[in-house]
């Protein structure tokens, strides 16, 4: 079964088309490490939880959109040797500043278990 990273940030409203270009000039390498699927989503319903919620968990401030992205790899194993090929690649370095703070952006892998 496929193997997904999981991303959630905060993006200053004014800042949505350079991170559409960023994204879209990050999506070819992703997928050239071996990625099937890269998929970027800019919030549009993201309601305020009782508890906690997306705009909570990366401490969006005023005038700042949540994005909920993803990638999939064919399998962990692919993901894990795309991650050390990024990491690497001067491609990645050339890209400048992204257009958001990475320091509140969440992120983490997983295993799925149903894709109906």
């Amino acid at each position: 079964m496929s193997y997904v990273d999981g991303f959630v940030l905060a993006v200053p409203a004014g800042n949505k088309e350079a991170y559409r270009a960023m994204a879209a000039k990050a999506a070819p390498l992703f997928r050239e490490f071996g990625a099937s699927r890269v998929v970027e989503c800019w919030g549009d319903d993201v309601p305020d939880g009782k508890l906690t919620d997306f705009r909570g968990a990366v401490k969006a401030e005023e005038g700042e959109i949540v994005v909920f992205s993803w990638i999939e790899y064919p399998s962990k194993d692919v993901r894990d040797a795309a991650v050390k090929r990024m990491m690497s690649d001067p491609r990645f370095k050339e890209m400048g500043d992204m257009p958001f703070d990475g320091k509140r952006m969440i992120f983490g892998g997983f295993a799925p278990i149903l894709d109906a």
